[in-house]
């Protein structure tokens, strides 16, 4: 059935209403710089799209958590969908509040739309197609200074966060739908739409997604430069207090251990039996006794040595807190908002917009409007935050390794920004392993399109990206002969294997996550055993699948025998 023939008749009245001019209405805000500043108490209640809680989140930073090396699990979603749906998207006057006040780009983008839900012949379907797809990045470039405003139009921030523009265009099960999407970041986790996203950035709370351009100098002055910097030195030095206190941690809890032990060896050494006719009088030390005063003597001297570092980790720790404190003092003498410069956000956009091409891929659909033409996604399925962290949540329990980096033997659980793009695509992909002046704490970032075929698939591909790129870091000039990507880069070689290395390696690691943790024998044996020692599974996983197939029994077998030498 032809989409021309499927559009509601609301949309031809909708259409006609809005058939002439757009008005133009300004935002009624200062200026500054060129740009609009959104400053002052109504921030407040977009600002608490998180709000903090006492226990067991981490702090937040606007819509942006700060990284927490405590969390060492994706809490379980206790609610996916709002039990009232919002009314929106019946708001007759949604797709006119859309447009208005956004220039020539919304001008345009109504003129193609018209011609495009009009036309009847294919060939220039395809052709206004093409046109909407760069007049509504245009649309979008003209609202992301707007994102950082409380005061914004709710239409606006769901244009850029699901594409809708028009609701008409969607069913009314997809209305209902995504009427109750809940608005809020009740997770306490980086997974942001791109409303969020853009919001984060331009109050600087989150920096710009760096990309291969060069920096334009002298774009921020004044103030907003001081911010930023501010900002950047509170970024760096938030990796310094996890650093330490992780670090300050984990020497305690050794330190709490060993004076356990030695505790009990102590109270052992001082249980004497009584000689039997010989009351009141007891037994001397036993031979085991007496060699518990050596190891009681070498316990303390270990002691010794863990309070040393400890007391080392503590200072550094100390010298982080003091640093932060001086900070966040000079951060409250500035006004909240727009605080980086107005190319700096467009950039971000058209980094966005490059992310949303590599979630389609160059073959696939890159129309950027929401529209039931297109849009055949479960609720399930469906890129909503809940149920992409669903999906994050199930990777983790198979790769627990997954979001870790390693530091002085302990490994420092770091999940990245997530960024919900509103595409057709089915490709996730990693765009930063991880900030290059921060490798240690920052958080790096990856791109999950909303409107995939399988969500499950497309967060598997960036999450393997990101295990690619993380490793091949951490490998730097050994990247070819050193960890995994050196094992995997040889075995491609050793079967001359032709194209896209990473390519290869994620297409592996799906099989790995979604087969072979089941039992099912998928990849090759070479291939196998690389990842069965470099992407782990659980160790009670590993113990289920050791008596399945004397497959995995033997490389149980090689972590028993690496586990006995030096070389694991």
């Amino acid at each position: 059935m032809a989409f021309d023939d499927d559009i509601d008749p609301s949309i031809a009245a909708l259409l006609a209403d809005t058939q002439d001019e757009i008005p133009e209405v300004e935002l009624n805000v200062p200026k500054k710089d060129g740009i609009s500043s959104f400053g002052g108490p109504q921030n407040k209640d977009f600002e608490n799209f998180v709000s903090e809680k006492a226990s067991g989140k981490p702090k937040m930073n606007g819509c942006v958590p700060e990284v927490d090396l405590n969390i060492k699990s994706f809490a379980p979603i206790e609610k996916y969908f709002e039990d009232t749906p919002s009314k929106c998207y019946d708001d007759p006057s949604y797709y006119k509040k859309c447009l208005t006040g956004e220039g020539a780009s919304s001008q345009r983008l109504h003129s193609l739309l018209v011609k495009y839900l009009n036309c009847q012949d294919k060939k220039d379907r395809t052709v206004y197609r093409q046109q909407i797809i760069t007049a509504y990045w245009e649309f979008l470039r003209s609202l992301a200074p707007k994102m950082a405003s409380s005061s914004i139009e709710y239409c606006k921030r769901m244009a850029m966060r699901f594409g809708i523009l028009l609701p008409s265009l969607a069913t009314p099960e997809q209305k209902n739908m995504f009427a109750r999407a809940i608005d809020k970041n009740n997770t306490y986790e980086p997974i942001l739409y791109m409303d969020e996203w853009i919001r984060s950035v331009a109050l600087g709370h989150m920096k710009p997604s760096t990309t291969d351009e060069v920096p334009t100098r002298g774009v921020a002055k004044g103030p907003a430069a001081e911010q930023q910097h501010i900002m950047a030195l509170k970024s760096k030095n938030s990796g310094k207090i996890q650093t330490s206190e992780s670090l300050l941690n984990a020497k305690e809890a050794e330190r709490a251990s060993l004076e356990n032990s030695v505790e009990g060896k102590i109270r052992d050494i001082f249980q004497h039996d009584s000689l039997p006719g010989l009351e009141p009088h007891k037994n001397p030390y036993t031979d085991l006794q007496r060699k518990l005063f050596s190891d009681v003597i070498n316990d303390f001297r270990q002691l010794q040595k863990i309070d040393k570092e400890l007391s080392k980790h503590l200072e550094d720790f100390k010298e982080a807190k003091q640093t932060e404190q001086s900070l966040n003092d000079k951060s409250t003498n500035f006004v909240e908002e727009v605080n980086v410069g107005k190319e700096e956000i467009l950039g971000e956009m058209n980094t966005i917009r490059q992310m949303a091409k590599m979630t389609c891929g160059r073959q696939g659909n890159q129309y950027p409007v929401f529209t039931r033409e297109f849009f055949h996604c479960t609720e399930k399925g469906t890129g909503f935050r809940e149920n992409v962290i669903r999906e994050l949540s199930w990777i983790e329990s198979i790769d627990p390794q997954c979001f870790c980096r390693i530091h002085k033997n302990i490994p420092h659980r770091i999940v990245p920004y997530v960024l919900l793009v509103p595409t057709y695509g089915d490709v996730g992909f990693c765009w930063e392993p991880f900030d290059r002046y921060n490798r240690l704490s920052s958080r790096g970032r990856i791109a999950i399109p909303m409107y995939p075929r399988d969500l499950k698939i497309a967060c598997l591909t960036a999450v393997a990206d990101l295990r690619w790129q993380v490793a091949k870091e951490k490998a730097s000039f050994d990247w070819m002969s050193d960890g995994l990507t050196g094992h995997y880069y040889q075995y491609l070689e050793e079967h001359k294997m032709k194209g896209d290395i990473k390519q290869f390696f994620i297409e592996d690691y799906i099989l790995w996550m979604t087969k072979e943790s089941m039992g099912t024998q998928k990849l090759e044996k070479e291939v196998r055993g690389i990842f069965w020692r470099y992407i782990p599974f659980p160790q009670e996983t590993k113990d289920d699948l050791k008596k399945r197939s004397l497959v995995y029994q033997e490389l149980y077998q090689r972590d028993i025998n690496r586990s006995m030498s030096d070389g694991y």
